[in-house]
């Protein structure tokens, strides 16, 4: 009975190499649901976890050329699966690091009377820096910085997915970084 799993994950990964949709289809049916559940147990959020699940899907369906699976197939899925959640971890925190560094930088300047002219020069700046952003962005960072909306409220109301306004706030945080960070400390 082994044997027989063994060749059928076999029989699956090289179609998936051979770019059957068929074995990408059966795969995917296969493994989704389970996938989907492991991830919302680290993350206890069932649309991030069906996004990243999506995401490996995706990525296994554009790299299936080149795809090595010195394990077993389930194996290699449950641990790509823990690498994309690690790698959305990584990302939500440099983001929070980042808003929390300019919080501090605007406390701190708020509270300097000696510097007011060049605290009011940064927020001109910040504020030129958001408005420059592409349309969609802005409104994406405005909503979820300054109107603390939460990422699902943010697609729902755009009618656009969670990992598009992620994607979008990284794009932003990466533009003020540039922009702005020779105010910053990082």
């Amino acid at each position: 009975m082994k044997n027989n799993n063994i060749r059928i994950q076999e029989s699956l990964i090289k179609g998936l190499k051979d770019g059957n949709k068929q074995s990408y289809q059966l795969l995917f049916e296969n493994h989704y649901a389970d996938l989907c559940d492991y991830l919302y147990k680290f993350s206890n959020n069932a649309a991030l976890a069906e996004d990243l699940v999506q995401n490996i899907f995706l990525r296994l369906w554009e790299q299936r050329t080149s795809i090595h699976i010195k394990t077993s197939l389930q194996a290699y899925l449950f641990k790509s699966c823990y690498n994309e959640y690690m790698t959305y971890l990584r990302t939500q925190k440099k983001q929070t690091d980042l808003v929390t560094s300019l919080k501090h930088e605007a406390l701190f300047e708020l509270f300097s009377d000696s510097q007011t002219e060049i605290k009011e020069e940064k927020i001109v700046q910040l504020e030129t820096a958001i408005e420059a952003l592409p349309s969609t962005c802005k409104k994406v960072f405005k909503l979820s910085k300054l109107e603390q909306k939460k990422h699902k409220e943010i697609a729902e109301l755009l009618g656009i997915s969670t990992k598009t306004v992620e994607n979008h706030i990284t794009k932003a945080f990466r533009y003020l970084k540039t922009s702005f960070g020779s105010f910053l400390s990082f």
